[in-house]
């Protein structure tokens, strides 16, 4: 287990450790599969290079700074719109379900090219998939249908092609570069990545902001982009949804801090500590959105650093200073011991936040 910051970054970008989920000894975070092909299931995350760096091309070039930044106008529309829709709803509201949630889902949906009126459908599966209490068998029924939903739209892409990436997978098929099962299996992982992992940020830090009024005030009132993509770094330093640690197995004995890591030992790097190490943050346990926070490790590092960061990035940057500029009498309903948090789940956050206003 690794918990400093310096170690993991280095251990992060080194080529002897494995991410290969089928290697002996790799310490798994939920129960072994039972059934299906576990090696498979999150498509090139749980791959090493060439393979690894072959498959994530392919997907990458849709994260560029450059494409991204030209959604921005979109991701401020659907914010807009999912903020006047909560705003002529009932009071109080979840912050979840009418807002955290379906923007990200949209916005994944429009970048992918999956009809987000099928919302109901990859939300239910992708929550199955990510929690820690579900059953082997029931994680891989929930992966099963999912794949099978991305393999007809990759099929459908192949005769109906559009501007989507799924639309670019099922050409990559079309050209031998991939079977349509790899395609379908990538699919799923940004699927689930691009909704499930933001949509728990945008709740988490809208509540810790509403704990700390100071701060959103800064969020609401500036005019300044930086001082905003400042505040979403500190928040993703601070709050680290990922509580399980990256995973990986050692192929060769490796000297780091005066110890020995042995080949075919699992190596467990947690990042949520890595975020909180004093060595790197002062006073690391304080939120301070005017702190230089870009050193964290929230989206991983190496070859494996999360592909779709810059859109995370780009949706937060956006949601936060809308909701509370829109909303600026923003309250939660409950007391926050009532919140219920998602200590089942691989990917932290909250099952519900009711907020008023």
């Amino acid at each position: 287990m690794v918990t400093r910051h310096a170690e993991q970054k280095a251990l992060l970008g080194d080529p002897r450790l494995s991410a290969d989920f089928a290697q002996p000894g790799f310490p798994s975070p939920v129960a072994p599969q039972s059934v299906g092909d576990h090696k498979t299931d999150m498509s090139f995350v749980g791959m090493d290079d060439p393979e690894h760096a072959r498959l994530r091309r392919m997907v990458s070039g849709v994260f560029t700074m450059k494409r991204i930044e030209a959604m921005r106008p979109l991701v401020q529309r659907i914010t807009d719109d999912f903020i006047d829709t909560m705003l002529a709803g009932p009071k109080p509201a979840d912050l979840v379900q009418s807002f955290a949630l379906p923007i990200p889902s949209l916005v994944i949906s429009e970048l992918l090219g999956v009809p987000y009126e099928d919302h109901e459908f990859f939300q239910t599966n992708s929550k199955t998939i990510v929690s820690s209490h579900a059953t082997a068998a029931a994680r891989h029924a929930a992966h099963t249908h999912l794949a099978e939903y991305l393999d007809d739209l990759v099929e459908r892409k192949s005769s109906e092609p559009g501007e989507d990436l799924l639309s670019q997978l099922a050409g990559r098929v079309e050209d031998g570069e991939l079977t349509r099962g790899q395609a379908a299996t990538m699919g799923v992982l940004l699927l689930l990545g691009g909704h499930e992992t933001t949509a728990n940020m945008i709740t988490l830090g809208t509540l810790l902001l509403l704990e700390h009024p100071d701060q959103l005030a800064t969020i609401r009132d500036t005019d300044n982009p930086r001082v905003i993509a400042n505040a979403v770094e500190e928040l993703l330093r601070y709050l680290s949804i990922v509580h399980l640690g990256r995973r990986r197995t050692a192929l060769e004995d490796i000297e780091v801090a005066g110890q020995t890591i042995k080949a075919g030992d699992g190596v467990i790097l947690l990042s949520e500590l890595a975020n909180r190490d004093p060595d790197v943050f002062i006073e690391p346990d304080t939120l301070d959105i005017t702190r230089d926070a870009r050193s964290h490790l929230a989206f991983g590092a190496g070859t494996h650093h999360c592909v779709g960061q810059p859109l995370a990035r780009m949706e937060l940057q956006v949601i936060y200073p809308t909701l509370f500029r829109r909303i600026p009498t923003l309250r939660t309903a409950v007391d926050v011991a009532e919140v219920p948090f998602k200590y089942d789940a691989v990917i932290y956050g909250v099952h519900e936040l009711p907020v008023t206003w």
